[in-house]
């Protein structure tokens, strides 16, 4: 049912950041582990992307969104956000796609 879908979405989406995030703070090294081979990493690239080839075509599919701040060396945090689309492939979950975007703040916009 629905609430099944959902509860299973949120469980995944949560457990799936906080692996791939303390990847990347602490196991930099590892992190192409978790993409599939044939994955797509946009930096800073569009705001919106299509879905496309049979990568998830009868794979359980999630589309994680997550948002938080940045810090680079020794410049001021700023806001990003991240979107995952994660594929089932056997007991582990693989990046099919992976945007992150740093969002700038515009000044003396007229």
């Amino acid at each position: 049912d629905l609430k099944t879908k959902i509860d299973q979405a949120c469980r995944t989406a949560e457990e799936f950041t906080k692996l791939y995030y303390e990847s990347l703070d602490k196991r930099r090294y590892l992190i192409s582990r978790l993409y599939l081979d044939t994955a797509t990493l946009i930096w800073n690239g569009n705001d919106a992307q299509p879905i496309t080839g049979p990568e998830v075509a009868d794979q359980l599919t999630f589309l994680v969104k997550v948002g938080g701040q940045v810090k680079y060396d020794d410049k001021a945090l700023k806001p990003f956000n991240q979107s995952f689309l994660i594929a089932a492939l056997g007991d582990k979950w693989k990046i099919v796609s992976d945007c992150f975007r740093v969002q700038d703040v515009l000044e003396n916009v007229n």
